[in-house]
């Protein structure tokens, strides 16, 4: 008599094990049906579909650093033009604009064991703080193109002051050259006391 009270209770676990697997396969063959047909793409999907866009828009990223590498190594002459100089020193100068001179002064001291000459950052810092006005601190590409240009041309000057230097002379002023900004100073040498009589 307990051999098939046993085999009874065997028998009803049996089942109700089997119930609840079919069951636990029917609700999760249920959430894929209705995930598929939620309208949202499966992860391989959008995978696929974001990768030719990310391709493209790599390789158009590397042929504008290399048409800028080719720019600089044309219009500057020396070391300053290198391409590795350009890299590291328009990084200087885009760090120390955001303030973030730490990693500006590591990045100085690869610029300075490349070669490359200091004094070009000194004036392409220069010439960024000239444009300060035009630079639109949550665009990114303002900054970056900005750095660029005065990394190209140190002496290049704000549309508005080019503009004021380049037009001719007033009645007011007669024939006097238009007022030139003053020229930044050069860093001097320490002074030496003159010769006294």
């Amino acid at each position: 008599m307990r051999q098939r009270v046993r085999q009874s209770r065997n028998a009803v676990l049996r089942q109700f094990a089997a119930t609840l697997a079919v069951s636990a396969l029917l609700g999760l063959a249920g959430l894929n049906g209705a995930s598929a047909q939620s309208g949202t793409p499966a992860p391989d999907q959008g995978k696929a579909a974001a990768q030719p866009a990310d391709a493209a828009k790599d390789a158009a990223q590397n042929q504008r650093r290399t048409d800028e590498f080719a720019e600089a190594a044309q219009v500057i002459n020396g070391p300053a033009g290198n391409p590795e100089c350009v890299w590291l020193g328009r990084r200087v100068v885009r760090l120390m604009w955001r303030d973030d001179l730490d990693t500006a002064f590591r990045h100085l001291d690869l610029y300075d064991r490349f070669g490359c000459p200091g004094g070009h950052i000194q004036a392409a810092f220069r010439c960024l703080t000239r444009f300060g006005g035009q630079i639109d601190p949550k665009v990114a590409e303002t900054l970056d193109s900005r750095v660029h240009a005065c990394w190209i041309n140190p002496a290049s000057q704000p549309q508005q002051a080019a503009a004021s230097a380049s037009q001719p002379a007033t009645p007011t002023t007669g024939n006097a050259p238009a007022p030139q900004p003053a020229a930044s100073p050069s860093p001097a040498a320490s002074p030496t006391p003159a010769p006294q009589k």
